[in-house]
């Protein structure tokens, strides 16, 4: 009998130790995509019209990532480029981020017809009034979105 309740209390114990190791574990993964997450661009969810208010306040342009649910080079660069720590220190100082998708998002078929988007992705960089400052067509590299930050003033 002693030996029974020895083995349910190591067992026990082991059982308590696992569930610490795989809370660790999950602690470990979260914080690490937190991080990941924050080097990147971290792109706003805000209306155009609130973007505006908030740039003219802040003096800053606007960078607008407008694509489709269905783009490959789309979802390339949101997994890649806007990710990479440089850019995203350079985006998230120097400009208002938003991504629209331009099929379904509220302000996305009016940001299309407005900025004359016809294929995707399409970077547009905006000032506080909505001129069209600069655009970019197509897949970006860290490299050519640095560039493309840089060449605005």
């Amino acid at each position: 009998m002693y030996k029974v309740k020895l083995k349910i209390q190591i067992m026990k114990k082991m059982i308590g130790i696992l569930a610490l190791g795989v809370i660790t574990m999950a602690f470990t993964l979260s914080s690490k995509v937190s991080k990941q997450e924050e080097e990147g661009i971290r792109f706003k969810h805000l209306s155009l019209e609130e973007a505006k208010k908030q740039a003219k306040k802040n003096e800053q342009y606007i960078f607008i990532d407008a694509y489709t649910s269905w783009c490959g080079p789309c979802k390339k660069m949101a997994a890649t480029s806007f990710k990479n720590a440089e850019v995203g220190a350079l985006y998230n100082e120097k400009f208002i981020n938003l991504k629209i998708d331009v099929e379904q998002d509220a302000d996305g078929p009016e940001l299309a017809k407005m900025y004359k988007v016809r294929a995707y992705p399409t970077l547009l960089i905006i000032d506080s009034e909505g001129k069209l400052i600069k655009s970019v067509l197509g897949y970006q590299t860290e490299d050519r979105l640095i560039a493309f930050a840089n060449s605005v003033e």
